[in-house]
């Protein structure tokens, strides 16, 4: 879903995508007028512009994979992936140069299609190790991207320790990923049945309750949307983030925008319900639709 229409006013690219670029149902659902391939990646990237790259928190790839994948996707593509967990949550940002140093590395030929690195955080990482996150991203390359996601409750509290945290996030040019995962929140656990039910109250104990706080630190403003099975839930806490985009790549800021969902075999159809609001909200700077958009109801498919 390219965007890259920089125009006289410099106003920024939209990157829209999913928590990752294959699923078993999409060959039949989302891909089904497309050639088959078995390269899951190459279909995504004709579609979306940008992927949530997770799997790197729990192992490194293989060089020849990472070569792969740059082939697979055109020159307007932006990977963002997570630095591994030894260095987040192991090593908790200390003594793990080396490790650093082997993972950007290892995605180093990615060059410009890498669009970010994303610093997730644990919950015990709290205001008293700010000092350890200021030298973190003091001793990365100067032209890395980075997102730091941070889930320490004292850090949403609208005090001096979320405020010296954005402080220092701003100093480093460092964007600090929002999580938004109210429409995840909102709504009865038994709309979809048992098994659905079984299904979102997993997913609801896993991803983080916390308050979103819309701020850009950086120059790449970085959103993960947590949806729920309800369109119209999902609409009203879609429409906010619309205007705030469309702002923010008035301000020249290249806008990243992830789209989940309790089962992410149903991601598309939430981008492609952001789509149509920002289309709706900006026609004469409209989003190419998604293959979906041309196809039955999401409800006829499943």
């Amino acid at each position: 879903m390219t965007n890259m229409h920089k125009s006289a006013i410099s106003k920024g690219n939209l990157f829209i995508g999913l928590p990752m670029w294959q699923h078993s149902h999409w060959p039949s659902t989302w891909f089904a007028n497309y050639p088959k391939s078995d390269n899951g990646l190459h279909l995504y990237a004709k579609e979306c512009n940008t992927v949530e790259g997770n799997t790197t928190f729990y192992s490194l790839p293989h060089e020849d994979a990472v070569a792969r994948w740059s082939e697979s996707v055109p020159e307007g593509f932006r990977f963002t992936f997570k630095f591994h967990q030894n260095i987040t949550h192991i090593h908790q940002l200390q003594h793990c140069d080396e490790e650093v140093s082997q993972q950007l590395s290892l995605l180093s030929p990615l060059k410009e299609k890498l669009g970010v690195m994303m610093l997730q955080l644990p919950a015990s990482f709290g205001p008293d190790k700010l000092p350890i996150l200021n030298n973190f991203l003091a001793a990365l390359p100067s032209e890395l991207n980075v997102a730091v996601e941070v889930r320490h409750l004292a850090f949403f509290a609208k005090g001096e320790e979320e405020k010296a945290l954005n402080q220092l996030l701003i100093h480093h040019q460092a964007n600090r990923m929002i999580m938004d995962t109210r429409a995840l929140f909102t709504g009865s656990l038994d709309a979809g049945g048992a098994s659905r039910r079984a299904m979102l109250e997993e997913v609801r104990q896993k991803k983080p309750r916390v308050p979103v706080n819309v701020i850009a630190t950086g120059q790449t403003p970085i959103v993960r949307f947590v949806g729920n099975d309800i369109d119209e839930d999902n609409e009203r806490c879609l429409l906010p983030w619309v205007k705030k985009v469309q702002q923010w790549q008035d301000e020249g800021k290249d806008v990243y925008f992830f789209c989940h969902r309790p089962d992410n075999k149903d991601a598309p159809w939430l981008a492609q319900q952001f789509v149509d609001l920002y289309n709706n909200s900006s026609p004469a700077s409209s989003l190419p639709n998604l293959a979906i958009k041309a196809q039955p109801s999401q409800d006829s498919l499943f």
